[in-house]
């Protein structure tokens, strides 16, 4: 349901959410996990023809654009970028002003690895460390019923996640219980690392309409997307999601076993 409500669409236009900034990093800087995704699944819909923008914060706007323009995708792709203060609310209403004058509105907003609210109206890390003066309420985008939403997470706290009862994210997650984002959404994707939902996506979508699968896969392989991590590891912009350090892994796992979940993945489809 999640691909097909996408696949299906007569004139689909889809919004990307990511960038988790980690506060307490070393250097502090975007996740390594999202700004991947993001860029593969914005290169993905693109090259078949979707328009795709992309939101992010001021705090990751960097590590997203380098992502994303690593990934191949052109540099007309619009951003819509929300500053890290506490003016979230008025930035936000003024992008929903904007995408509804759009000659082609908004219709689908993704979200990949992007903190949200907890029921206490702090937005945590996995750690259960408050990390919401460092990030724009980008979840206020869910709270609006016109939009097609998709969450996809690994962790418990990310937007998308309060379609899972908190008392399950409390008993199976560390610190469940204190980060559980409320934020629901329509279709939610939970996947061991979030990157790999935004893949998994796009194979689906793949699988629905055949005739975009060579465009879909054209960058889809393990060498585009280490390019991608290369890149924005090693322009200082990303840190691994779980160390905080720069290293060329993701939720501190190295690059081989993501290289072979993707394999998996393109060759399953």
């Amino acid at each position: 349901m999640k691909a097909r409500s996408l696949a299906e669409h007569s004139s689909p236009h889809v919004a990307i959410i990511t960038g988790f900034f980690m506060p307490y990093g070393n250097p502090p800087a975007a996740e390594t996990d999202g700004p991947i995704g993001c860029a593969q699944l914005a290169a993905g819909l693109h090259r078949v023809g979707i328009p795709v923008r992309i939101v992010t914060d001021s705090m990751c706007f960097h590590a997203v654009k380098v992502a994303v323009f690593a990934a191949g995708v052109p540099a007309n792709v619009p951003f819509d970028i929300v500053p890290v203060a506490d003016n979230s609310n008025d930035a936000i209403a003024s992008i929903l002003n904007f995408w509804s004058s759009l000659e082609k509105p908004v219709y689908h907003i993704i979200s990949i690895e992007r903190a949200g609210l907890a029921d206490d109206g702090i937005i945590r890390n996995m750690k259960g460390q408050d990390i919401t003066d460092h990030t724009a309420f980008l979840h206020l985008l869910f709270n609006n019923p016109k939009f097609i939403s998709i969450g996809i997470g690994d962790g418990g706290n990310e937007i998308g996640m309060g379609n899972i009862s908190r008392e399950v994210i409390k008993e199976n997650i560390r610190y469940g219980e204190r980060i559980a984002c409320v934020t629901s959404c329509n279709y939610l994707i939970v996947c061991g690392v979030s990157n790999w939902g935004a893949t998994a996506l796009l194979g689906a979508i793949s699988l629905l309409r055949p005739e975009w699968k060579a465009g879909i896969f054209e960058g889809l392989n393990p060498d585009v997307e280490f390019h991608i991590l290369e890149t924005i590891v090693n322009a200082g912009l990303a840190v691994d999601g779980i160390t905080g350090v720069q290293s060329l892994t993701v939720d501190n796992l190295f690059w081989d076993f993501h290289a072979q979940v993707l394999q998996m993945m393109i060759e399953i489809i």
